[in-house]
């Protein structure tokens, strides 16, 4: 498929395992599904209070021709959701002043599953809340009988994990992977910073989408959780995520912070410079988690620019680089307090995005280790 959109929800690596007593949890469960809307009004009725964005309720009929009744080769990309097509709003299907467009038909499975209802309705709360040039848009949804549909704008060059990994495309240049990280930071920032702050909680390369200049934009809304609010560090849930990039602490705990997004974008921002996947079980084993194999390497002097990835063929600055890997190795820490806010990873992206260095090939330099405590990235950018 050449506009692969990305693999939503990879289950291999799934994390879904819960903190508290099954029962509880199940009590729980019951609880918040008996408020699950059935049909567009009551959609609208939940989201009165929060919904900044206007959204389109589009009928199934609607659906059927705005992606030629879901055609197998309007195919994007699938996974234990269900699949997503391109489609097109044109002409013969206007609403409310709508321009002729393309747009991402994200179609959950029927079988109605609860989970898979509370992340659709995620999504359709939070993107029709929020509103940044970072964070993919939501144009509007379908909530009829069984059908669970979300329409959003088309993003050509689909996710960062299929143009990172992909065997056929030729190899991103440094530039653009800085574009990309800079990008995604920018909405994780906006999302730990809004008025209602909003915690992603799974953050990976599947999940960054990419339109026709690389602009990166964060997708797949159905994990958010309202952060902490008050005099509270933390939010208590269940663990869900994808391994590989959930941070530690909250895998053992299932206590929830933006810190734990932090870490999760280290992973991305480690895939990023290696080329290599988060887990990879081809890999030998000592290997596979990509996090643990290159934290101890980020701060050795004489071995960091062995793990670069090799299809950059040296073509990178130096300095940037070892800026880049400082700030993985920091994001990383184990102790979430000790990890850089977002917008202060920002900060220390932003100078990369305009780095005047010549490229130098493979020559090494010499570089001082770093210090085992954290640092203010926004002294690390200087």
């Amino acid at each position: 498929m050449g506009n692969c959109w990305c693999r939503w929800k990879s289950s291999e690596y799934r994390v879904s395992s819960n903190v508290k007593s099954e029962q509880n949890q199940g009590t729980k469960q019951r609880h918040d599904d008996s408020k699950l809307p059935s049909n567009p009004e009551e959609v609208e009725d939940l989201r009165r209070d929060t919904a900044a964005n206007p959204l389109i309720a589009f009928t199934y009929d609607e659906l059927k021709i705005v992606t030629a009744n879901f055609r197998p080769d309007r195919v994007l990309g699938g996974g234990g959701f269900g699949s997503v097509y391109k489609g097109f709003i044109s002409e013969e299907l206007i609403r409310q002043g709508l321009p002729t467009l393309a747009v991402a038909v994200k179609v959950h499975d029927g079988d109605n599953s609860h989970q898979g209802h509370r992340e659709w309705l995620a999504e359709v709360i939070f993107l029709g809340q929020l509103s940044h040039p970072n964070l993919v848009k939501l144009i509007g949804y379908c909530c009829e009988d069984e059908h669970r549909v979300l329409i959003y704008e088309y993003m050509s060059r689909g996710s960062v994990e299929h143009n990172l990994f992909s065997k056929i495309l030729l190899p991103m240049p440094w530039s653009t992977r800085m574009k990309i990280a800079f990008g995604a930071a920018k909405g994780l920032a906006f999302l730990h910073e809004a008025d209602k702050p909003v915690i992603y909680r799974d953050f990976k390369t599947s999940n960054i989408l990419l339109d026709q200049d690389y602009n990166a934009k964060l997708s797949d809304f159905g994990l958010a959780k309202d952060g902490p609010v008050g005099d509270k560090s933390h939010v208590s849930t269940r663990v869900m995520g994808t391994y590989g990039y959930a941070a530690p602490e909250y895998i053992m705990t299932g206590h929830l912070t933006p810190r734990s997004d932090v870490y999760s974008f280290g992973v991305v921002l480690l895939e990023l410079l290696t080329g290599r996947k988060s887990l990879d079980k081809l890999r030998p084993a000592r290997e596979q988690n990509l996090a643990e194999w290159a934290l101890p390497l980020l701060k050795e002097k004489k071995k960091f620019l062995n793990i670069i990835d090799p299809r950059l063929d040296g073509d990178y600055p130096i300095k940037a680089v070892h800026k880049a890997a400082m700030l993985a190795y920091h994001c990383l820490n184990r102790n979430p307090k000790a990890r850089p806010l977002m917008r202060d990873i920002v900060d220390s992206l932003e100078p990369l995005q305009a780095h005047t260095e010549v490229p130098i090939g493979k020559t090494l330099t010499i570089i001082s280790e770093v210090p085992e405590s954290g640092l203010k990235m926004k002294d690390e950018a200087k």
